[in-house]
């Protein structure tokens, strides 16, 4: 069978923090800014592992090495309860030596490290290389290593991936898909979210049936040095690079106020009082959900004088934290 070809990102140019905000992230899709960080010294340099030896590169970092058998995809081992790579602490200055020695090598390892804190693992690249879009309290961060694939997964934050070495492809999914994209345990997991089970090289589609149904949803952003993707909340996303020495720098960030109850726990505990309550209660609790939590009828409580909404109205910040305290007791009693 021959799988639905993804739709491509749609691309902008020209684009400064005010059209971002404006007119860019209110559509809720994937964006890709051509050229927004071509002006930096680090995508400007002929050589990735010249500039960043201009760095102190003497701090230590995660590095995740796969064989070459794993063809570049970090996944599961034989089974759910192993990787199939290895976890190991080198400096920055080893990861660059590494990465050129492999570069010569036919069957080279995947090396990766990811989601470094860039200040405090390189300090220095961040005031060379300004990103304007975000409030400059955002933290980069760094994904640099060789051809790695990284299966498809969302984050809880919106994201800015801006492209400085190597070339990578994405492929991307609205939240919804999450029922075509046959997700693996939430416990164990190769880099701390859940991901898709699905091979994106060789389908297996005899177990995964409507992985195609999610391709036909899929959009696909070709990066090269200088580009950035904008990838909205919770848009799942699959990683491929291309070249032996990539780098990418990310901004992770909510606008969401911080709640007491993280929605994923709230998830959790959904899995816990809901899931296995007969048909006819899940059905109920569904409607209550949509109705209060999800608004999908509006606003659940404009017929309630403001005094009287209790907590369907709002709680304060000290409610909410007393609140998840009480729920807290809860569960440790049921424990």
């Amino acid at each position: 069978m021959t799988l639905p070809t993804p739709r491509p990102v749609r691309e902008w140019h020209d684009v400064d923090r005010t059209r971002f905000e404006a007119e860019i992230v209110p559509l809720g899709q994937p964006a890709l800014l051509r050229g927004l960080v071509v002006g930096w010294p680090a995508v400007q340099a002929q050589s990735i592992a010249g500039y960043l030896r201009g760095f102190d590169l003497n701090r230590e970092c995660d590095v995740l090495v796969g064989s070459p058998a794993s063809g570049g995809r970090f996944f599961y081992g034989d089974d759910f309860g192993a990787m199939n790579f290895q976890q190991r602490g080198a400096t920055l200055a080893a990861l660059l030596d590494r990465l050129e020695a492999a570069a010569g090598e036919a069957q080279p390892p995947t090396l990766a490290a990811q989601a470094l804190a860039v200040p405090q693992i390189l300090p220095g690249f961040a005031a060379e290389n300004r990103l304007a879009l975000v409030d400059s309290a955002v933290p980069p961060r760094m994904w640099i290593g060789n051809r790695a694939i990284v299966a498809c997964h969302y984050d809880t934050m919106r994201n800015l991936a801006c492209l400085v070495a190597g070339r990578r492809i994405f492929t991307l999914f609205p939240p919804d898909q999450v029922r075509n994209l046959y997700v693996g345990p939430f416990e164990s997991t190769p880099a701390g979210t859940p991901i898709s089970l699905v091979d994106f090289d060789a389908p297996d589609l005899d177990r995964f049936p409507d992985f195609p149904h999610a391709m036909a949803a899929a959009q696909v952003a070709e990066m090269a040095p200088g580009d950035a993707l904008y990838i909205p909340y919770m848009w799942w996303h699959h990683v491929r690079a291309l070249d032996a020495v990539n780098l990418l720098v990310n901004y992770w960030w909510n606008d969401a106020a911080d709640a007491a109850l993280a929605p994923l726990d709230a998830f959790i505990h959904g899995l816990l009082a809901l899931r296995d309550l007969p048909e006819e209660q899940r059905a109920a609790w569904r409607a209550m959900f949509e109705h209060f939590v999800f608004q999908a009828n509006g606003d659940p409580v404009a017929h309630l004088p403001v005094a009287s909404r209790g907590v369907l109205g709002g709680v304060t910040p000290a409610q909410a934290r007393r609140m998840a305290a009480q729920l807290g007791k809860v569960l440790m009693a049921k424990g």
